[in-house]
């Protein structure tokens, strides 16, 4: 397991909720499904924030060389 100072926090945005958390790296899939079970019947309502996702999808694209 990853020692805490390195393991990065993802903004977590719920609009239902009208919330925004940041969610260590390690934890996020539990955190966000946690969140949607416990407070919305298990329906996909909170989510990694729309900006980062976009950010880190386009990281991904250009490490893979899909750009080029």
């Amino acid at each position: 397991m990853p020692e805490a100072d390195d393991d990065p926090a993802v903004p977590v945005h719920c609009p239902e909720c009208e919330t925004t958390t940041r969610v260590p790296l390690s934890t996020l899939a539990e955190a966000i499904e946690r969140h949607n079970e416990n407070l919305h019947d298990g329906a996909e309502r909170a989510r990694v924030d729309p900006d980062v996702a976009d950010q880190l999808a386009d990281l991904v694209a250009e490490d893979l060389g899909l750009f080029d």
